[in-house]
């Protein structure tokens, strides 16, 4: 564990600079973090009348900054003990994740991360205070459910006095790890011990491989927990903008959406009726993106066992990414970068999650599974390319 001096100037976030490159231009975009999408009419197909003509009708003012009653009303009902007055939008999941440590850290106070992570959860409390990361334990084999384990006695380990914030992410991005319910109360009653904010990055929660391994939204378990939620992911609807938290702490709220007002203000009218007709749909949208990540991590993994001295596999347990290790002799940023200049296909290095807090995995490469003929076509390509350059790794 590793922790450098704060606060410092926020560098540039790795994974958007990468996309910014190739995102748009690669010919099979086979790293997306979230879902199949749908079309507008699509959407609006799933809407009640009264919703479509509430949609028809909208006034394009501006909105509550809080979130439109109904909206923040059906992402209650997405938890246990959560009301409206606990719920709080965002314009999609970087703004809260952003807003939060503005609002909760000083200089004087200390963060906890675990590594790899989605660089936002590091680098915008290092901008404020001391962050300490902690190494995520990689025990692979087909055998091991979800390859990855996040030890909470290293989390311990890593509490000090002026410890404020413990930033989690499950299902994780980009192992798909998710915590044994052992694990998350031990980790809680570390928090509640020690009178820590947990803050829950929670956007690929309904999208499990196996719904036995959901885990419980942090917000509902405990009075200092912080759920972070988005239309974007687990719901494949990135372009409403739409994001939210929860709390059981409403004066932190308070303080978060008064911060709120130096950001966006408030979110887009259209987004939010759209995002409210999406939820209220939410039984089928996320039935559909189970189907779909399950039919393709089958196909992923056949493909990647046949050739077993080429990877190192270990099967997500949620979201729609994987984090295969490259075991070629010529290196998993070499592998990515012939494969996308030659073949078109975009995978995401692991220098892409390399991170300020100390070593993070080397040779790993994210995979997306979220998509449905985008990740058909781009696996077509990705055997062809393998066949073509490392046939003789083929069993």
């Amino acid at each position: 564990m590793n922790t450098p001096a704060s606060p410092r100037k926020m560098r540039d976030f790795g994974l958007e600079v990468y996309f910014s490159k190739w995102e748009f231009t690669a010919k099979h975009h086979m790293t997306a973090s979230d879902f199949e999408s749908m079309t507008l009419s699509d959407l609006l197909a799933l809407a009640s009348a009264e919703d479509r003509a509430a949609f028809d009708d909208l006034w394009l003012g501006y909105t509550e900054t809080w979130g439109a009653p109904a909206l923040r009303h059906e992402i209650a009902a997405t938890y246990e003990t959560m009301t409206d007055k606990n719920i709080l939008c965002h314009a999609g999941a970087g703004e809260a994740l952003y807003a939060i440590p503005r609002v909760l850290l000083d200089k004087d106070d200390h963060v906890i991360v675990p590594t790899p992570n989605y660089q936002g959860a590091e680098t915008i409390p290092l901008s404020i205070c001391e962050v300490t990361g902690v190494p995520m334990d990689h025990t692979p084999g087909r055998n091991q459910k979800g390859g990855w384990r996040l030890d909470i006695d290293r989390i311990k380990h890593a509490i000090r006095p002026n410890t404020k914030l413990i930033s989690v992410n499950f299902p994780h991005n980009p192992t798909g790890l998710l915590l044994a319910r052992d694990d998350l109360d031990a980790l809680i009653a570390l928090c509640r011990d020690h009178g820590i904010y947990l803050l829950s990055d929670e956007v690929y929660r309904g999208v499990e491989i196996d719904p036995e391994d959901q885990m419980p939204q942090v917000a509902d378990l405990y009075e200092k927990g912080i759920s972070l939620n988005v239309m974007s992911k687990a719901y494949g609807l990135p372009g409403l903008r739409i994001g939210w938290i929860a709390s059981q702490d409403t004066d932190l709220l308070q303080k978060v959406e008064r911060y709120k007002h130096y950001l966006s203000i408030c979110n887009s009218g259209p987004s939010e009726m759209l995002a409210l007709i999406a939820l209220r749909s939410r039984d089928g949208i996320l039935k559909r993106n189970r189907a779909i990540v399950t039919q393709n991590l089958l196909a992923l993994e056949n493909m990647l066992l046949d050739f077993p001295d080429l990877f190192e596999w270990s099967r997500p347990m949620g979201g729609c990414v994987a984090f295969p290790r490259y075991l070629g002799p010529d290196g998993g940023e070499e592998f990515c970068r012939k494969l996308i200049e030659e073949s078109g296909v975009l995978l995401l290095p692991s220098s892409i999650y390399a991170s300020d807090l100390g070593d993070t995995p080397a040779d790993h490469f994210r995979i997306g599974i979220g998509r449905d003929q985008v990740f058909k076509n781009g696996l077509i390509a990705l055997r062809a390319h393998l066949d073509k350059h490392y046939g003789d790794y083929r069993t």
